[in-house]
Parts: C-alpha cells; structure tokens; sequence
C-alpha cells in the first residue's frame, strides 16, 4: 500500500514534467525549392517529383497554402526569418548586406531559454553566426561538390577559412547535422537549422539521380509562351538567358556534358532550356528529399521524433518556366510563395491545410512560442501556432506588405500589397542608394491582378474599369500598411518623387 501511494503521488509530478517538456525543433531549409516542385501543392510536375519524405511530413503535419516572403531573394529572406523584421528594420536589403553577430536574433533567445542551438549548412548572412553553440555554414553560396564547411575553429570572414568535405553539399551538410544530434548535450532540448544550397542554380544533382526523368518529357507551363512583357511594366528574367548560360557553362558550371541550341527556333529552343532546367531542378530537390528522410529516421531511432517540431521550407519561391521566366525576386505568386509544412503530433492534427497569410516574418516568432519564450518587441511578426491548430485569431492579418528593394532593367525595385485575392504593385525602378534616376527601360508603372478570376497573372487589369474602385482602396491600403510596418517616408528624392508622380 505504502509503495502504492508513493507511486500514486509520484505520477501527477512525472505526467506533469512529460507534458511542459520543451519540444525540440528542427527548422530544414532549402535555397529556391518553390511548391511546384514539392508534389504535395499540385501542379504540372507533382506526379514527376520525388517526395516520399516531403509527403511524410505533409500527411503527419499541418501545410501552409499561403506563406510568403516579405522580400523575395536569399540574403534578405534569411535575415528576415533570423531577425523577425522586414528588410528596412534589419537592415538586409539585398545580397550585398550581411546581418551583423551583434543583432539580436531568436536563436540568441533560445539560448538563453536553455536551447542548445546549431546551423549546419548555408547560411549566406556574411558575418560569423552569433546564437548558436555550433555552426558549420558554407561560404556565401557554397558549392554543391565537395563542399567547403567553416567552423568556430576555422572561421575568417568571406569566403577564407573552413575545410573541404568530400561528397555531394547535400548529403554531406544531412550527415554533418546527425552527428550534432548525436554528439549534442542531451539535457537540454535542441534547436537546429538543416539549411541546404539546393536547388539554387546551377540545380546540380548527385550521380544517384542523374539519369532520373532522363526519357520523360515534362509538361508545360499554360503561360510558357509568354513573350515580351504581356501588360507588364519589365520584361522579366527569360528562360532565354539560362540557355544562354547552358550553351558556355554546361559540362562546367552546369551539369551536364553538352548543350546546344544551335539551329533552333525560338519555341522550340525555349523548351529544349526547359527541359534542362527543370530535369536538373527536379534531381536536386530528390537529394533534398532523400536527406529530409534520413534526418527523421535519425530522430525515430533516437526515440526523439515524439519531441520534435520538424519543420521544412523554402527561402522564397522560383519560377519553373512560368510566364517563360526563371529565377524568383518578384511579387507574383510564383516567386512570392514559400511552401511549408510542420509536423509535431503532440499538438497538431494530421493532414491539415491553412490558408492564413504567413509571413517569413513570423517563423521566429512561432520557434520562442513552442519554446516558452515572449517574443521581444523589436519583432515584427507574429506566432501563428493557433492558426496551425486551427484557431485563427480573429485580428488575424488580411493582407501582406512585400519590397523587392533592389533595382535592374529587367528585374525592377517594387512594393507591393497581397490580399486573399488582389494584388496591386509599383513597379518603381530605382536603386535604394542612388539619388539620381536610374536608367530604365520602361518607366515605372502598377500592376493589378485578381487571384480569383486571373490566379496564374496573365493580366494586368490596372486599367479596367470595373477594378478602379478596388485598386483606388489598394493604394491608400498600400500607403498604410507601408508605414504601420516601419517603412516610413522615402529618404531618397529620386524615389520620393517617383511616388508623388505615379501614386
């Protein structure tokens, strides 16, 4: 009886300290891998993707439908994600910038919350991480072959220091992230980053999938044939360069031994450039998704997989061909979506799609919520773990504020609004630090889309009449938002008067 009551008392205590048991968390991110190529969003290529493990996650957790970047290129996505602020707060404007070790971030927070924290990977930020116990970060893009790893022990600014590792980026970057787990303090609940180069160009690919999709001719995009600007205010980044591209650099930078478009058409030499391209994008983002399974494999054997908050994204989105462009950068869906999915049975239902507008913005946000942390008030975003549940607070955001800061002919600097179903941008062209109008192509213009009667933006109906009540709202909604989220007035003249002119 007395052992009976001992235990009796015991279990309240031990039920109680299972259940406030801080979740570990592995945050898996690949650089470019956009939902068409996930399998689990749909589209053209779904039944052509490799995604067992992708798929796992999906039918074990809970996906987002609407996730977005606030400014859609590596460098600035990642700090944004790091910092919790959009571009003009943490000062990551564009590719240039690095995100000093002195700012703050959420894994300093973890940290102190009693997190041991890791990134083994990409990492693209320039200066040495600061917040996490262990790093092993590529230098700047990295390499896909026989990466080069920098370490605490080995650490020089830009791209000196580390050490060669032999094999393929991804598989070695998956295989140095078990071996933290396995040699990590296990009385403390971990953070981990697994952030991968793949598939940022040039889509290279392990020698196990080369000849993956090799008799396959896969289909096309509807807008594939779009040519010239379409009602656009630029024109794009054509599939037209990367064939450039594969004609001086397969067998170098690309793989591959040969690629010729020589004796071709314009249609039939942009569909040979696809087929490359998206074969090759498709064979990266297998090797992702063979390492996203070994990494939870590792945590089933490890008895840990129970404890786990997995979570895999993407930086940004990409086009695959779509309005016959590649690359990423601009506010059209393509490019503006990230694909997301988190499984963490404890607390979320299986199988669950959310249509919410997440933000980059609010990743940390979510990551100090399940660890028990209150977020600071220098953070912009906001913890979504209701809406995973299926709780959606009611003052919950309706719309999104996105600015690409910066500026080229064919790739304009733009800020634009995203509702449930409108879309309204000003494409400016202008360079943040010049004072003087930059030399553009086309002069700066709006676009309007309904993502509702128009959902793949073939048409710009800036000009039609039946939308000029609703794009009138847009804009006033754009000027607010702009500055509810600290984007205050313009300190550059030539960019001021750009607005004053077309607003």
């Amino acid at each position: 009886m007395k052992k009976f009551l001992i235990l009796l008392l015991a279990f309240p205590i031990l039920a109680f300290s299972q259940k406030s048991k801080k979740p570990n968390i592995l945050f898996i991110m690949s650089d470019d891998h956009t939902s068409q190529a996930w399998g689990i969003y749909g589209g053209i290529l779904r039944q052509y993707v490799k995604k067992d493990n992708i798929q796992w996650l999906a039918n074990h957790g809970v996906m987002l439908n609407n996730a977005f970047c606030t400014n859609s290129i590596c460098v600035p996505s990642r700090a944004a994600i790091l910092s919790g602020q959009y571009s003009h707060r943490n000062g990551v404007y564009d590719l240039e910038d690095a995100y000093e070790p002195d700012s703050m971030n959420f894994a300093k927070l973890l940290q102190q919350a009693g997190y041991q924290t890791a990134i083994v990977g990409k990492w693209h930020l320039k200066k040495e991480p600061a917040g996490f116990d262990y790093y092993m970060v590529l230098p700047g893009q990295g390499r896909y072959w026989n990466p080069v790893l920098k370490t605490k022990e080995n650490w020089q600014d830009g791209n000196a220091g580390g050490r060669e590792y032999p094999g393929f980026s991804t598989d070695v970057i998956t295989e140095k992230s078990i071996e933290w787990l396995k040699n990590r303090d296990r009385t403390k609940p971990f953070y981990l980053s697994t952030h991968f180069k793949a598939t940022h160009e040039p889509y290279d690919y392990p020698e196990r999938y080369k000849t993956f999709l090799e008799d396959v001719e896969l289909p096309y995009p509807s807008d594939f044939n779009e040519w010239g600007t379409n009602g656009r205010t630029h024109d794009g980044w054509p599939l037209e360069l990367l064939g450039k591209r594969y004609e001086n650099g397969t067998g170098k930078q690309y793989p591959g031994t040969s690629f010729s478009l020589q004796g071709l058409d314009s249609l039939a030499a942009r569909k040979k450039t696809y087929q490359k391209f998206v074969k090759d994008f498709l064979r990266s983002g297998a090797a992702i998704d063979d390492n996203i399974g070994k990494l939870i494999e590792y945590l089933r054997q490890s008895g840990e997989l129970g404890n786990t908050i997995i979570i895999y994204t993407a930086d940004q989105g990409y086009f695959l061909g779509e309005h016959g462009f590649f690359d990423k950068r601009f506010i059209y869906e393509q490019s503006l979506r990230m694909p997301f999915v988190i499984s963490y049975p404890k607390e979320l239902k299986a199988g669950r799609r959310i249509n919410d507008i997440i933000l980059n913005i609010d990743f940390p946000s979510l990551f100090l919520d399940y660890a028990g942390v209150k977020q600071p008030a220098y953070m912009q975003g906001r913890s979504f773990r209701k809406n995973l549940e299926g709780k959606t607070p009611k003052d919950w955001r309706q719309d999104m504020y996105y600015r690409y800061w910066a500026n080229e002919s064919n790739r304009p600097a733009h800020l634009g609004i995203r509702t449930d179903r409108y879309k309204l941008a000003l494409f400016y062209g202008q360079s943040r630090t010049k004072t003087e109008r930059d030399k553009m192509k086309y002069p700066p213009g709006w676009e309007f889309y309904d993502l509702e009667k128009d959902p793949r933006e073939g048409h710009n109906a800036v000009n039609d009449p039946e939308y000029q009540t609703i794009i009138r709202e847009l804009k006033n909604r754009l000027r607010t938002i702009k500055t509810e989220n600290g984007d205050g007035p313009e300190t550059n003249p030539a960019i001021q008067k750009i607005f004053e002119d077309n607003w």
